[in-house]
């Protein structure tokens, strides 16, 4: 999960009878955590992970839950004090789901790389907030990219909850996010019922295609993020 060469695995559970019971794969989530570190503890959820639906009709403050909205490349953790070294999507269930497709997107792969991480603007301060539903009180700075121990850059980045400064920010963070959203790199795959993607947030981006539309559309989805076990 540490090594930049790799930093993401999906693991898809062979149940036979197909049926995914969903305290088994709570457990199984909170397993995959502790092999490598801590969960955070998620103010949006009052818990050690979040649950929550996608459905055909929302009325949150998030587009997280719009079911007909692309879910852009972006990191976790944006907008919190906590470190977020890793995070995990595991797919509870779903019903009349056609679309939605997975994306992934590792930092190496993208063709702006080195363009977009010199840039002196994304190594400045940005404001980072959030919505009400999150329940986080307060604001952070931060940059878009740093550098890891070996000196490579890495990425905090959510489109949605960025307050630029000035025009400048403003821009470039429309550049940013044409260029990632562009990628001819992007790893699009459906992600079957019962699996997890377990994934660096410092070097791999994740989104989501938007759905196709029907009534009866319904997803459940278990996130949980954390850091990494001090060595």
């Amino acid at each position: 999960m540490s090594d930049r060469n790799t930093g993401t695995v999906v693991i898809e559970p062979k149940i036979d009878n197909k049926k995914f019971d969903k305290d088994f794969l709570v457990k199984l989530s909170t397993g995959l955590a502790y092999l490598v570190g801590n969960p955070n503890f998620d103010s949006m959820s009052g818990n050690y992970y979040a649950r929550f639906y996608v459905k055909h009709q929302d009325t949150s403050d998030s587009y997280l839950r719009k079911a007909y909205t692309n879910l852009d490349l972006h990191t976790d953790g944006t907008y919190v004090n906590e470190k977020t070294d890793w995070l995990i999507m595991t797919k509870m269930e779903e019903q009349n789901v056609s679309g939605g497709e997975s994306i992934i997107l590792h930092l190496d792969d993208w063709e702006h790389l080195e363009e977009m991480s010199k840039d002196p603007v994304g190594q400045q301060n940005f404001v980072w907030s959030s919505p009400k539903s999150k329940n986080i009180e307060y604001k952070v700075e931060h940059p878009v990219f740093t550098k890891d121990k070996n000196d490579k850059p890495i990425i905090s980045y959510i489109d949605q909850f960025p307050e630029p400064k000035n025009m400048e920010q403003g821009l470039y963070l429309q550049k940013l996010s044409d260029s990632l959203e562009e990628s001819k790199n992007k790893v699009i795959f459906p992600l079957p019922v019962g699996s997890t993607i377990f994934s660096n947030n410092y070097f791999w981006l994740h989104g989501r295609k938007p759905f196709n539309e029907h009534t009866g559309l319904s997803r459940e989805l278990l996130r949980m993020r954390g850091t990494f076990f001090s060595n």
